[in-house]
């Protein structure tokens, strides 16, 4: 199981069209693959925005429909893939 991490630049003017995206992706992604997605803010920095999909169990399916979908999103997405660490015996 993977967890993803997706981060993008949006400029103010341009937040509540993304929402609206973001809101539609997010309907697509639970529906055919069970993971709900959050949206979230960088703290520091209003114009980062990352969205969050944890316990992905089919990888491959997943990114493509993560490619199919944010090449809609008419702003470079970057994608960052992160997997659990076995516990040292």
């Amino acid at each position: 199981m993977n967890n993803y991490y997706v981060y993008y630049k949006v400029a103010g003017q341009d937040v509540e069209r993304l929402r609206a995206r973001v809101a539609a992706l997010f309907s697509v992604i639970e529906k055919q693959t069970g993971v709900r997605g959050r949206w979230m803010r960088r703290r520091d920095d209003p114009t980062t925005y990352m969205e969050v999909y944890e316990g992905v169990k089919d990888g491959p399916t997943f990114e493509a429909l993560m490619q199919a979908e944010g090449s809609k999103f008419g702003v470079p997405r970057r994608l960052e893939i992160f997997s659990p660490v076995e516990r040292p015996s």
